[in-house]
C-alpha cells in the first residue's frame, strides 16, 4: 500500500508539472519561441519520467496516427532532393520534432475539460498581451518605412503596420484570426452573460489589432469565418458582414485604399504573389513526387526566378500554403497534409454538438480557425512561421482530446444504461 500510495503521489506530481509545462508552452508560444520550446522540452522529459515511474508506455492512439506517420515519412524523403541535405535534415527534425512532440504531449496529458479550459484561457491571455503590445506599437512604435511590407507609392497614407511580438504583420494577422475565431466560438456557446461579454470584448480587441496589420488576406479569412458561423450556428450572424461597408465608410484613407486594393490584381504585392506562384508551379512540375526538399524553397527559388531577377533577393516561401507544401515535399506530401487537416476539421465539426458547453465552444472556435487558415492559405503561408505551425498542431491535438472525452462520456453512459 505504501508503494502504491507513493507511486500515485509521484505520478500526480509529474502530471501536474506536465500540465503546467503545456500551459506555459501555450502562453509563451506567440511571445517567445525560445521560452515555449524550453517548456516543451521540459514537459517531454517529465512525460518520459512519468512513464519510467509507471513502468509502462503512457501513449494514446489517435485516428490520425497513420496519416501523421505518412506525412512524417514523406517529409523525410524530400530531404534527399534538397540542394543542401544537411540544412534540410536539421530544419526537418527541428521543426517536425516540435510538431509531433506538442501534438502527442497534449493528446496524452490533457484529459479533463478543466485542463482544456485552462489551456484555452492561457492562449487567450497570451493573445491579449500580443494585441495590447500591437496597439502600443501602433501609437508609439517605429514607422513601416523601416521595413518593406507595403508599397509606399501605392499606399502613401499607410505609415504603420503592426506586427507585435511576431515577425511581420501577416503572421500577426494569421494569429489574430485564429484567436478571434476561438473567442467567437466560445462566446457563442458560453453559458453565462459575463462569459459572453468578456469573450465578445476579446473578439473586438483582437479585431481592432487585426485591422492595424492591414493584412488583406486575413481580412478575407474573417469574412469566411463569419460565413461559416452563419451556416453552422445562426443565419443572423450574416448581418455581421454589414460591418465591412460600415468600416470602409468611416475608415481613414489608408485603410480604405487597402480594402479597395483587394480587387486590384496590378498592385505590387499581388503581382509578386502571382509571379511566385508561377515559379512554384514550375518547381512542382519538375519534382512532383518528393519535392525540392524540406525547407529548401529559398535555396531553389533563384533557379526559377522569372520575375525579380536578383540573386541577392531571398524568397523564403511561395505565399501560398498549398503550392509551397507541394513544392517542398511533393504532391503526395501535400495530399497527406490535406488529409490530416481535413480529418481533424471533420472531427471537430462532429464534436461541436457532442461536447459540453465549454468544449463545444472550443471546437466551434477551432473549426473557424481552420476555416480561416484554409482561406488564408491561398494567398499566404503563415505556417511557415514556427510559432503558428506549432499552434496549428496544438489545436489539432485539442480536437482529439475533446473527441476522446466525448467517447469516454458515451462509453460511461452506455455502460450505465446496461447496468440499469
Amino acid at each position: 500500500m505504501y508503494i502504491t500510495y507513493r507511486t500515485t503521489q509521484t505520478q500526480y506530481f509529474l502530471e501536474y508539472i506536465i500540465e503546467h509545462c503545456i500551459l506555459a508552452v501555450t502562453f509563451f508560444l506567440p511571445l517567445s519561441l525560445k521560452i515555449s520550446s524550453g517548456f516543451l522540452g521540459l514537459g517531454a522529459l517529465v512525460w518520459l519520467g512519468k512513464m519510467a515511474v509507471m513502468r509502462r508506455m503512457d501513449f494514446k492512439a489517435t485516428p490520425f496516427d497513420f496519416g501523421i506517420a505518412l506525412l512524417v515519412v514523406l517529409s523525410a524523403a524530400s530531404i534527399w532532393a534538397s540542394p543542401d541535405r544537411g540544412f534540410s535534415f536539421y530544419n526537418y527534425y527541428n521543426l517536425m520534432g516540435r510538431y509531433i512532440l506538442i501534438y502527442y504531449l497534449a493528446v496524452n496529458n490533457i484529459r479533463s475539460r478543466g485542463q482544456v479550459k485552462r489551456l484555452i484561457w492561457s492562449l487567450l491571455a497570451s493573445a491579449l498581451v500580443v494585441s495590447l503590445y500591437g496597439f502600443y506599437q501602433y501609437f508609439f512604435g517605429a514607422t513601416v518605412s523601416a521595413v518593406e511590407w507595403v508599397d509606399g507609392a501605392q499606399f502613401p497614407d499607410l505609415k504603420m503596420r503592426v506586427f507585435s511580438t511576431l515577425e511581420n504583420p501577416n503572421l500577426l494577422a494569421g494569429f489574430l484570426v485564429t484567436m478571434m475565431a476561438i473567442a467567437a466560438g466560445m462566446g457563442y456557446k458560453a453559458a453565462t452573460l459575463n462569459s459572453k461579454v468578456i469573450l465578445a470584448a476579446l473578439v473586438i480587441l483582437f479585431g481592432g489589432c487585426l485591422v492595424l496589420t492591414y493584412s488583406r488576406g486575413a481580412w478575407l479569412s474573417v469574412l469566411a469565418i463569419i460565413g461559416m458561423y452563419g451556416m453552422l450556428c445562426n443565419r443572423k450572424i450574416f448581418w455581421l458582414l454589414l460591418v465591412v461597408p460600415i468600416v470602409g465608410f468611416f475608415a481613414h484613407d489608408a485603410l480604405l485604399e487597402r480594402i479597395m486594393s483587394i480587387t486590384n490584381p496590378t498592385d505590387t504585392s499581388s503581382t509578386l504573389r502571382i509571379a511566385l506562384w508561377e515559379s512554384t508551379i514550375a518547381m512542382i512540375m519538375d519534382k512532383p513526387f518528393f519535392g525540392i526538399g524540406w525547407g529548401a524553397y529559398w535555396m531553389v527559388y533563384p533557379d526559377y526566378d522569372f520575375f525579380i531577377n536578383n540573386a541577392n533577393t531571398k524568397i523564403f516561401h511561395a505565399h501560398n500554403m498549398y503550392l509551397n507544401i507541394a513544392a517542398e515535399i511533393g504532391i503526395p506530401g501535400l495530399f497527406a497534409f490535406l488529409v490530416m487537416m481535413y480529418g481533424h476539421f471533420r472531427l471537430a465539426l462532429s464534436s461541436i454538438k457532442e461536447a459540453a458547453y465549454h468544449s463545444s465552444g472550443v471546437m466551434l472556435g477551432i473549426v473557424g480557425a481552420i476555416c480561416g487558415l484554409i482561406v488564408n492559405g491561398f494567398t499566404d503561408y503563415v505556417l511557415f512561421n514556427i510559432q503558428l505551425s506549432m499552434l496549428f498542431w496544438l489545436l489539432n491535438a485539442l480536437i482529439v482530446v475533446v473527441w476522446q472525452q466525448n467517447q469516454q462520456r458515451y462509453d460511461q453512459g452506455h455502460s450505465l444504461r446496461k447496468v440499469i
